[in-house]
């Protein structure tokens, strides 16, 4: 990576992705661009990655004298692991089948229980072909060969795949929520905005739909809840200082609530189904007739041979949802409809920005 491309080394702890361990693709830990700083520290994307954290099928093994090599898959990619042998597994067999001396016939023995947990405890670590493998550690290059250094490794047992569902899932949000999006070095100015009076507005607005679960507003339905800020404002002003010229109360109350109101359009919080005098805002999250749409759509669609491999694009669900449902359809509004029908499992994100039923 070009060095006038990476973040500052000084600003990586700015990064909460660099001190945790990032849950990222097999594929895309293996092309993640080393650093021209440091060694061992990786970039996907502005993102400074040192740990991972991995769930994947063994696909291979080899065994040494101080340590496990684990091939592990995830359906992306496979990568080595090495795991260090910690001195329970090196007593290997030896120990757990050495006869208890204490053995009580037809009673508890402790000694027999204890080659009980030792047996367990030496299968989590000691893993076959077609097991399901966590593995925790920092990346590194050996021989030009990508892998993972565990910290900690374990068997996982998973009979019925609830635990990698729920992982797809948890790392698919990630992806969304931080890993694709870029570092925002602005926090200092983001929390600044948010103690604004247009940042206090839109989280009281943004508040009041989620609790009261409202389908529909028109401004005016609002328009009180942005009140005290207004009175707040002119409260905090200087007893002494000479009223200037400027927008009443009222004007202040009306720019205020137009500002909140974008704020939430970008967002695709809401949006206005038909632009008319009649301002009505439908809620995105509380509009049942769109998501049912949204998700007509991609049943439909999903089953014609151009859309069958990989689902329907996010581009072409917009088009069509303009065309069935509204045409003030904005894309921020559609990604929070289709965020929630995959939480929902009623769709399922085949690639970037492909979608097909679950």
């Amino acid at each position: 990576m070009d060095p006038g491309e990476e973040l500052p080394s000084m600003l990586w702890g700015l990064d909460p992705t660099f001190s945790a361990f990032a849950r990222l693709y097999v594929k895309d830990i293996l092309l993640m661009k080393e650093s021209c700083q440091v060694p061992d520290i990786y970039f996907y994307k502005s993102h400074p990655i040192f740990n991972v954290d991995v769930l994947g099928t063994v696909v291979y093994k080899k065994e040494r004298e101080d340590f496990f090599c684990y091939g592990v898959d995830d359906g992306t990619g496979v990568i080595n692991c090495l795991c260090w042998k910690d001195d329970l597994i090196k007593e290997g067999v030896a120990c757990a089948w050495t006869k208890p001396s204490d053995d009580v016939q037809g009673g508890f023995s402790l000694a027999a229980e204890l080659k009980k947990l030792r047996q367990a405890q030496q299968g989590r670590y000691r893993l076959e072909i077609g097991d399901l493998l966590r593995i925790r550690g920092p990346v590194k290059t050996s021989r030009q060969q990508r892998e993972i250094l565990a910290f900690t490794y374990y068997k996982v047992e998973d009979p019925v795949m609830s635990i990698q569902i729920e992982w797809m899932f948890a790392v698919l949000e990630l992806y969304r929520e931080f890993y694709d999006k870029p570092l925002d070095l602005q926090g200092d100015a983001t929390s600044q905005a948010a103690n604004t009076s247009l940042g206090k507005a839109t989280k009281i607005l943004k508040d009041f739909l989620k609790q009261k679960s409202v389908s529909k507003f028109r401004p005016y339905d609002v328009e009180d809840l942005l009140q005290p800020l207004i009175l707040t404002g002119a409260k905090m002003a200087p007893k002494d200082q000479v009223p200037a010229a400027g927008p009443s109360p009222c004007q202040q109350l009306s720019m205020l609530l137009k500002e909140a109101l974008e704020v939430l359009q970008n967002e695709g919080i809401v949006y206005r189904k038909v632009k008319s005098q009649d301002e009505v805002y439908s809620v995105t999250a509380q509009d049942k007739d769109l998501l049912m749409a949204v998700k007509d759509i991609i049943r439909e669609d999903s089953k014609r041979e151009k859309y069958r491999e990989k689902g329907c694009h996010i581009l072409h669900i917009l088009s069509a949802a303009r065309q069935r449902h509204s045409l003030n359809l904005t894309k921020a509004t559609l990604e929070l409809v289709l965020t929630l029908l995959e939480t929902n499992s009623d769709i399922v994100s085949t690639a970037d920005n492909y979608f097909t039923l679950f």
